[in-house]
């Protein structure tokens, strides 16, 4: 268990500041997913096409 006092409001800064803060480190993660989801969905279209669709016209 940590044992830390609260923050105080003086150090957190403005509302804009922390608003701004969370929006700098927050998308980071979505954009890693949405870019793995894209590569996963490009993967499987290249092996319908290669393994079934090629195979199929010839």
């Amino acid at each position: 268990m940590i044992i830390s006092p609260p923050p105080q409001a003086t150090t957190l800064g403005t509302e804009e500041e922390r608003v701004a803060a969370i929006v700098r480190s927050g998308p980071s993660g979505a954009i890693v997913v949405a870019g793995i989801a894209t590569a996963v969905v490009i993967a499987l279209w290249f092996a319908f096409y290669l393994l079934v669709f090629l195979p199929r016209s010839a």
